[in-house]
């Protein structure tokens, strides 16, 4: 299964239903073509590299201390949950993304060195309806999922007993994502 690599914190965010869209422009990688949502359903990877606190909102920040405390160790990483993709849209103007600062984590500083980044792409905002797992999944980390690529292939063994809860219930999330929607057209 595919899944998306995404910094530790914001994975927490969006398991927490704190979060529920990615701005998205793409790693070095993929600097030409920039991001694409090749997959509507995925693993979340989380990710310790390049996430900090001057990167985070204030509200949030804190947490950035619990998530490190839960680092890998021996090259195996834990993976929490999915999502699924519910919309995506391509961004160029700042006023849209000030507009959604309550619906992630990120603070304008950073949204602001994302736009800035490959400034000729625009930024893709990925709605998300993120699962978390009951049974978490443990894979051991490849070395070719190093760097700054956004997606990796995971295998794993589907237990029938991996059950799965939504971070937001039906209705909170329907409510909030159409809140997204109506900034977004």
């Amino acid at each position: 299964m595919a899944a998306l690599k995404e910094w530790a914190i914001v994975c927490k965010a969006l398991e927490e239903g704190r979060q529920l869209l990615l701005l998205r422009k793409g790693g070095i990688m993929e600097y030409r073509q920039g991001f694409e949502a090749k997959h509507e359903k995925f693993l979340l990877f989380p990710t310790f590299e390049h996430q900090s606190k001057e990167s985070i909102q204030p509200d949030y920040v804190n947490n950035l201390d619990v998530v490190l405390k839960n680092a890998p160790i021996n090259d195996k990483n834990k993976i929490t949950s999915f999502a699924e993709v519910t919309a995506v849209k391509e961004v160029n103007d700042r006023s849209i993304l000030q507009k959604l600062n309550k619906y992630h984590i990120w603070n304008d500083r950073y949204v602001n060195i994302r736009m800035d980044y490959n400034p000729k792409r625009p930024m893709s905002i990925v709605l998300l309806r993120v699962y978390k797992m009951n049974n978490p999944i443990e894979v051991d980390t490849k070395p070719e999922w190093a760097g700054c690529k956004s997606w990796i292939p995971i295998e794993f063994q589907h237990r029938s007993d991996n059950y799965y809860q939504p971070a937001l219930e039906d209705s909170k999330f329907n409510e909030v994502a159409a809140e997204i929607k109506g900034v977004l057209n």
